[in-house]
């Protein structure tokens, strides 16, 4: 495995850490073939989220639909794809895990199998030149220019065998990989049921279908369009910045750092040196004050007795072991 430079000045400062030359793309991406999909959904998407520039579309609704969706809907990909799919951090009821992946398609990141292979090969290969998305190449291709070209190690049937055979074990999900028009028409429909309510309430408070309409379209571009962009990004930032700026705790053999920023918007993902040292961990927060607010969720969960064999950080594991041991 090629180890990256580990070194941290006595400040955890931020400074760039990079092996001798940079990477070079994947070996196994095509650059003569686009994916046309993400491609034209990554445009239109920024494109129409340009509306929110409109006064017109300006409502107090539509604000703190953007701001609670950002959290709420995030948590789709932070906990849902992340932590319960990708690393098995957590066990809930079958049910509760189902309602989430429905809110993570509404974050428009592709299906479970499809985001759960990207990631464990991630892992796998971190900050390697097999890395899908390390920054080591260049900013831009971990942010998201690697969603524009096919890459035969994540987006293959071979692949999905490889690295996501525990998922498509269940029909739920192998459906939504034989029938592709499931996962658009579950985002289509939550953004009309946001216009829907928007547009009821802006009546209901005006008694004009003209306020209606205002209403309905500041929640559908605010609250779904603007809001989902915003996340794309947030999670993006997960790829990128927290593999080139920020402090490093464990001296792992990628390029992850702590991100406090990032950690507060993609609700402790940031903590990304800490993930990368503890994989399997539901918990990003290593020390007391990285906030984690996924970990909090999850801690939530198993108060509620919905979450089962929960996996606390490894330092946790740790003690516990010891304790047992000088108990026995």
């Amino acid at each position: 495995m090629t180890t990256q430079s580990s070194t941290i000045n006595k400040a955890g400062d931020v400074a760039l850490s990079t092996p001798g030359s940079p990477l070079a793309l994947p070996i196994a991406v095509n650059r003569q073939k686009f994916q046309w999909v993400y491609v034209v959904s990554l445009v239109g998407m920024h494109v129409l989220a340009g509306a929110a520039i409109l006064p017109w579309l300006f409502t107090w609704s539509g604000l703190i639909a953007l701001l609670v969706g950002i959290f709420f809907f995030g948590q789709g990909i932070n906990f849902c794809y992340h932590r319960l799919l990708t690393h098995r951090s957590l066990v809930v009821p079958k049910w509760l895990e189902r309602f989430w992946v429905l809110i993570a398609l509404c974050c428009m990141e592709d299906t479970p199998c499809k985001w759960v292979t990207a990631h464990r090969h991630h892992h796998k290969h971190s900050d390697e030149q097999e890395d899908p998305h390390s920054p080591l190449v260049n900013f831009f291709w971990s942010h998201f220019q690697w969603l524009t070209l096919h890459n035969l190690d994540t987006q293959t049937t071979a692949a999905y065998q490889r690295y996501c055979r525990d998922i498509l074990a269940d029909p739920f999900y192998m459906a939504m990989e034989k029938k592709l028009w499931i996962s658009p028409l579950i985002y289509l429909v939550h953004a009309l049921l946001f216009f829907a309510a928007g547009f009821a309430g802006g009546y209901l408070a005006e008694g004009t279908l003209l306020e209606g309409l205002r209403v309905g379209l500041s929640l559908l571009v605010w609250g779904v369009i603007l809001r989902t962009v915003l996340v794309w990004h947030i999670t993006w930032s997960v790829n990128s910045v927290t593999h080139l700026f920020g402090s490093r705790l464990y001296d792992t053999e990628d390029n992850s750092r702590n991100n406090w920023l990032v950690g507060l918007f993609a609700a402790g993902e940031g903590w990304h040196n800490n993930h990368h040292y503890d994989q399997a961990s539901a918990s990003n927060q290593h020390r007391w004050w990285q906030f984690d607010l996924t970990w909090y969720h999850i801690c939530v969960l198993k108060r509620l007795g919905l979450a089962k064999k929960v996996i606390a950080p490894r330092h946790i594991r740790h003690a516990q072991n010891a304790a047992r041991r000088q108990g026995a």
